[in-house]
């Protein structure tokens, strides 16, 4: 009998999903995307309306081929990925690779927002088509990313050495972390004061309380100078203090809504100091099930979206609840509803159980201690938002310094305090942190006080304070900003996030983001060169245009070609304006003279030859092509490297104009010294280390050092900078190098920047003692494995006999986590100042995603 195929993105939603749907139904998972434009090639057909050109995924071909099998026995074959844009073009995806096998009627679409038995059932019994409007809106923004992407990137690489990349919505996000680090560095703090007293009443109860300054001569106290705030001080000597109005009144605070996406990463990263991406990972985990005894049920309805929407039964369920748990005052007579913005998806829900009922508590021993500290923080939230507000009862008191004869000059003082009257929500949340006023904090308490009474003055208060700048965002911050701005949807929050630091623009630091020196040089390129594109309006409008485009309102290759028009102006201003041929010509003239050509060098996968790049030039000036002003900048650099060639070089460029190059060109080529060449020729006998790879980087000692070589022997000096990192390469292999030390001396060879301030072989020695290492942890794509690392740091240190600052630190703390087996640690530890690096491991939640 044949079965009925279904398709989701995981293995692990899956088995969720079979166990619902019984044995009728075969469940498989494609992994995420199998089709995608393809990774090293542009992909986009421009000339024929943005056509994009889809290929297999590495390492997909055998979960295609896995799924064509089962297709094509299959009645019915159901593509079940999530409800959103990505969802839905996974499933387009899905049908157009699966068509071949299986008839197109057999194919269709399932959606629902949660993975509990009755919504997967409902779904299964009205099953539908691909929504081919949000495949389009989806395709629309993977496009836009594939143009700015590929044409940005390399402006980007060309102008500044070691940029990774420029991204459509990241490289805005970058620059609202680099314009505010600006604001921080340009921020010039001021003076100002803050003044009060310490007073009690006159009777019991005599508990002293704080009072601040508020207002002078009825207007808002602004004490800019200490001199100012000593002269009102001494004003206020002597004064009697009395209460002039006692203020009272009720707040009504309402609870927050359900969350939705931006909200979630947010409150995980302020409340529990998880990273956004690890907030959606553990998400995920509770929105694709947890395994009771009975099989898996999801706990959470689907985490990506921008809707504060609940449905009618869930809204049901949680006033039944909260009427049963906590009794009918604390439940509002109507239930309470949220408004999303205008581009939310209404047919999603926001973030919420699945089931009211299963709380926290009854979790504990199912969830992970992470999962559940992210479930408790949805539970609350959900239950809160169908909660009565909570009523505040607070009471400001103001207090006169009654002037005295001969001073005119008054001075009010405040102090408020509040008191929960009815905690309403705050059941369920639990209380808040005191909120200031305008003047400062509120205090815990105030005592009962009445209109005319007088109050002792125990101590005046003065306290001197600096305006701060604004602060660096943080991780819950930018979200916010991202969110407040219209850049980036629900789906694209934490991956912003996670480009920035993988690309090292920016680093985290106890959750704050601080942008890199690459990062800030990026961004003023790219705000320079093409900040209309890289705009925050004109990035939030980008997005409305793609709800647009899901909503029928517009097609997405007429925006996609409103969009191209504008950015192929952008990218031609960036570029600059074209060299003059009418400068190029002579230069290219004179460079016929040139009868020996240096040989061509070759740095990894590219080789450079100096002829053929002047034959190109020639070239594109003979086809009336434009050239570049960064290229004439090359052909004037070339032509002064070989003017020894070229005698009537410096007359022309005199002619041109070029007066600096012209004289320059006078003057002799300055030979390599001989220290140079020596440092070369000792690494020509050096057996180098393999290449390795960080990252898309690959480090090759050997192709770096025969880079340095070519470069001389074609006649270019090497740069300073080149000569520091010859003289780290020549230490870095110097045991290889017969009687190093004398010739050190005799080549200049500065003393290694990389070596260390201790002599670490007590340390190496200690932890070759180590029986018993800790097993590998593999956290996201990383593996960290502690005997491996000490191996490679010892092997290091065998041979150069220093290791870096980072690297001896990593060797102490090694050291300490081992201690049990190292024989006469105190020693050691003493020696080494290891008492500090010894932690007590906490239960306590990661402070960033374990990534």
């Amino acid at each position: 009998m044949s079965k009925h195929l279904v398709i989701v993105e995981s293995p692990a939603k899956a088995k969720t999903i079979n166990k619902i749907l019984g044995p009728d139904y075969v469940v498989k998972a494609s992994m995420g995307h199998v089709r995608d434009l393809p990774q090293k090639e542009f992909g986009i057909d421009i000339e024929k309306a943005f056509k994009p050109r889809y290929v297999t995924i590495k390492g997909r071909e055998k979960v295609l081929s896995e799924l064509k099998a089962a297709a094509a026995g299959a009645d019915r074959v159901y593509l079940a990925p999530d409800p959103d844009r990505e969802g839905e073009a996974i499933a387009w995806h899905l049908q157009a690779a699966l068509k071949g096998s299986v008839p197109e009627d057999r194919f269709f679409r399932v959606s629902y927002n949660e993975i509990t038995a009755p919504a997967i059932r409902e779904a299964f019994s009205h099953p539908g088509r691909i929504d081919l409007r949000k495949v389009d809106s989806q395709q629309a923004r993977r496009v836009l990313d594939r143009l700015v992407g590929y044409r940005v990137s390399p402006l980007l690489w060309r102008r500044i050495r070691g940029a990774a990349s420029a991204g459509r919505v990241q490289s805005v996000a970058l620059r609202l972390v680099c314009e505010r680090e600006k604001l921080i560095l340009d921020f010039k703090p001021e003076e100002y004061w803050l003044l009060g007293a310490k007073v009690a009443k006159l009777i019991e109860p005599r508990d002293p309380f704080e009072i601040r300054l508020a207002r002078i001569d009825g207007d808002k106290a602004a004490i800019r100078t200490s001199e100012q705030a000593q002269s009102i001080r001494a004003d206020l000597e002597g004064r009697v203090l009395r209460v002039g109005a006692i203020l009272p009144r009720e707040i009504s605070k309402r609870a927050m809504p359900p969350y939705i996406t931006s909200s979630l990463q947010q409150a995980s990263s302020s409340v529990l100091g998880y990273a956004p991406a690890y907030t959606m990972k553990l998400a995920q985990r509770l929105y694709e099930g947890e395994d009771f005894g009975e099989g898996p049920i999801g706990l959470i309805t689907y985490m990506r979206t921008d809707s504060f929407h609940v449905s009618k039964s869930a809204q049901d369920a949680c006033r039944h609840y909260i009427g049963e748990t906590f009794g009918p005052e604390y439940l509002p007579e109507k239930p309470n509803f949220y408004r999303s913005r205008g581009s939310a998806q209404e047919a999603h829900e926001a973030i919420r159980p699945t089931d009211v009922k299963r709380t926290p508590d009854s979790l504990a021993s199912v969830l992970e201690p992470e999962g559940l500290r992210l479930y408790r923080l949805i539970w609350q939230r959900f239950v809160a938002s169908q909660m009565v507000p909570a009523r505040i009862a607070q009471r400001t008191v103001e207090i006169e310094a009654e002037p005295p004869a001969g001073k005119t000059s008054t001075y009010l003082f405040r102090a408020t305090a509040s008191q929960v009257v009815f905690p309403g929500y705050m059941k369920v949340t639990g209380g808040e942190e005191r909120k200031k006023d305008e003047n400062g904090e509120e205090i815990e308490k105030l005592p009962p006080l009445e209109v005319g009474e007088a109050l002792e003055c125990l101590e005046w208060l003065e306290q001197q304070k600096f305006t701060q700048p604004p602060a660096r965002y943080s991780e819950a911050a930018l979200v916010r900003a991202l969110e407040e701005n219209g850049v980036g949807r629900p789906s694209t929050y934490a991956s912003i996030l996670s480009t920035l630091v993988e690309r090292r623009y920016v680093t985290r630091q106890k959750r704050t983001l601080i942008p890199t020196d690459m990062g800030m040089k990026v961004c003023e390129f790219l705000v320079t060169h093409l900040g209309e594109l890289f705009d925050v309006k004109f990035t939030a409008g980008m997005e409305e245009s793609l709800d647009e485009i899901e909503e029928g309102r517009i097609q997405w290759t007429h925006m996609l070609g409103e969009f191209y028009g504008r950015f192929r102006q952008w990218l031609a201003a960036a570029k600059g304006p074209p060299a003059d041929p009418q400068v190029m010509q002579p230069l290219l003239d004179v460079m016929a003279g040139v009868k020996e050509w240096a040989p061509e060098a070759k740095r990894g996968k590219r080789t450079y030859s100096d002829q053929r790049f002047v034959e190109s030039l020639s070239k594109q000036v003979e086809e009336s092509k434009p050239v570049s002003e960064r290229q004439m900048e090359a052909l004037k650099s070339l032509a002064l490297r070989y003017r020894e060639q070229l005698p009537d070089l410096p007359r022309v460029l005199e002619e041109l104009g070029f007066s600096a190059e012209a004289e320059k060109s006078r003057s002799p080529v300055e030979p390599t010294p001989p220290e140079t060449l020596r440092k070369l020729q000792l690494l020509e006998k050096i057996e180098f280390r393999p290449a390795r790879k960080v990252g898309r980087k690959t480090y090759d000692d050997r192709v770096f050092a025969d880079s340095l070589r070519h470069q001389v022997e074609s006649g270019r000096a090497l740069s300073d900078n080149q000569v520091h990192y010859l003289d780290r390469l020549v230490h870095k292999y110097s045991a290889q190098v017969e009687n190093f030390e004398a010739l050190a001396a005799e080549l200049g060879l500065q003393k290694s920047d990389v070596e260390s301030a201790e002599d670490v072989g007590p340390l190496v020695e200690a932890l070759k003692t180590v029986k018993e290492w800790k097993p590998p942890v593999k956290r996201g794509r990383r593996t960290w494995d502690d005997r491996a690392f000490f191996e490679s740091l010892a092997a290091q240190y065998a041979e150069h006999k220093h290791l870096s600052p980072r690297q001896v630190l990593s060797m102490k703390k090694l050291a300490a986590r081992y201690r049990e087996q190292i024989a006469d640690f105190e020693t050691l530890s003493s020696h080494f100042g290891l008492a500090g690096l010894i932690k007590t491991r906490k239960a306590a939640a990661p402070e960033t995603s374990p990534e």
